[in-house]
C-alpha cells in the first residue's frame, strides 16, 4: 500500500549527513537530475528515478509539487524488462535444434551455445515490456526522518543506494535498538549495549 492509501505498511529511516545551505533549492535540483526516464521506446533493460506520488508518469512534477512545508513527498519508480527463465530456456533449445539441423551436426560446441543463448535473450528482451513498480516515501526535513511505504527488503536496499546517490546523505533504518540510542541518556545507552537477545517460550 502506498502513501495515499487508507492503510499502509512502512519502514522508518533516519537521514544521516548534512544538506547544503538552502536545502529546498538543493533538493529541487537533485530531484530533477535524478528523475525517472521512460524506457518504453528503447531497448534498455532497467530504469530508476523519482516521480510524483500523484502520477507515476509525471517525472517533471508538472501536475503537483513534491514539497509541502517541511515535507518532501516522492515516489521511487523502477521499470525493468524481464524474460522468464522458462521462456528463455524454451527458445534457446528451439534455436539450438534449428542450428543443429541447419549445420547437420549432432552436438553444438559450448561457445556456440553461449552465443545462441545471448542472442535469443537479447531478442526476447527487445520484445518484453518494462514492468513498473512504484514505492512512495515521505521525508520530514525538520526531524531528518523518512517513511518508506513498503516492507520489501530489496526495495529498502534500492532506496538506500538511490537516496544517497541523489542527495548525498545516508539512510539508516530505525529499528527499536537504534531508536533507543537516540532517546536514552549516556548511562542508559551503556546498559542498552550490554543487552543480549533471548527467546521467551
Amino acid at each position: 500500500m502506498g502513501f495515499l492509501n487508507g492503510s499502509a505498511s512502512f519502514v522508518r529511516f533516519s537521514v544521516e549527513g548534512e544538506l547544503p545551505e538552502s536545502p529546498l533549492d538543493y533538493i529541487a535540483e537533485r530531484v530533477v537530475a535524478y528523475s525517472f526516464e521512460d524506457i518504453d521506446e528503447t531497448f534498455d533493460e532497467y530504469s530508476i528515478g523519482w516521480v510524483s506520488v500523484l502520477n507515476m508518469f509525471d517525472s517533471q512534477f508538472e501536475f503537483g509539487s513534491y514539497a509541502a512545508g517541511d515535507y518532501i513527498v516522492l515516489s521511487l519508480r523502477v521499470d525493468e524488462r524481464k524474460v522468464s527463465p522458462a521462456i528463455l530456456k524454451k527458445f534457446v533449445q528451439k534455436e539450438e535444434e534449428r542450428v543443429k539441423k541447419e549445420k547437420q551436426i549432432p552436438k553444438l560446441a559450448r561457445s556456440l551455445k553461449v552465443e545462441i543463448k545471448e542472442r535469443v535473450r537479447t531478442e526476447l528482451m527487445r520484445k518484453a515490456f518494462p514492468v513498473p513498480v512504484v514505492y512512495d516515501l515521505c521525508w520530514n526535513l525538520s526531524d531528518s526522518t523518512v517513511f518508506f511505504f513498503t516492507t520489501n527488503k530489496k526495495a529498502h536496499a534500492l532506496l538506500e543506494d538511490y537516496f544517497h546517490e541523489t542527495f548525498g546523505v545516508m539512510l539508516r533504518q530505525q529499528i527499536p535498538y537504534i531508536v533507543g540510542e537516540h532517546l536514552l541518556n549516556d548511562e542508559a545507552c551503556e546498559n542498552l549495549a550490554r543487552v543480549n537477545p533471548d527467546i521467551f517460550v
